[in-house]
């Protein structure tokens, strides 16, 4: 059970996220969450820095879908500057919205990764669902407040993980 919770790769940003080593996986496209894993979760606006790595995966013939559990008035106004379809009150980690974005984005199971910064959201919803899972740091330390519950569910979990020596990174909120 606790497999689920254990991502594939741990990068500290979206920024540490190749497009090469992506492609080279098979990964033509990413389902990526929003807050606390593109910018912080109080701010609505994508960054010059993210427009950026949008840009970048797009270059490299990669689709981006952003999936949120937020509101869709939050996922909209984030998404449409950056012209990428979104999904909002995704309900994560429920698998249906990661398969409607795959859907989406007409590509297989092994052509997907799931990028986020929550264990019991974005890796256990990525992970059930078959995807390859991408945890990241979270952009700011305060969060929500279901974040923070899930966030010390989270601590608990990674901590089991290191003691049993299936991870070796640190995260800062640790």
């Amino acid at each position: 059970m606790l497999k689920n919770f254990l991502p594939d790769e741990h990068v500290p940003s979206v920024f540490d996220i190749d497009p090469d080593h992506l492609k080279e996986k098979g990964i033509k496209g990413v389902i990526t969450d929003l807050d606390n894993t593109l910018v912080a979760w109080d701010e609505p606006d994508a960054t010059e820095a993210i427009k950026g790595w949008f840009d970048k995966m797009s270059e490299h013939g990669i689709q981006v879908t952003i999936a949120s559990n937020n509101n869709e008035a939050r996922v909209k106004l984030f998404s449409e500057p950056l012209d990428t379809t979104f999904i909002h009150s995704a309900r994560k980690p429920l698998s249906k919205a990661f398969k409607k974005a795959q859907k989406q984005m007409k590509l297989k199971k092994d052509e997907v990764a799931v990028i986020g910064d929550q264990l019991l959201t974005d890796v256990l919803g990525g992970n059930s669902a078959g995807f390859h899972t991408i945890l990241v740091v979270p952009i700011v330390e305060t969060d929500g407040f279901v974040t923070k519950f899930n966030r010390k569910i989270e601590r608990r979990i990674l901590n089991w993980m290191r003691r049993k020596g299936k991870i070796t990174w640190q995260r800062r909120d640790q």
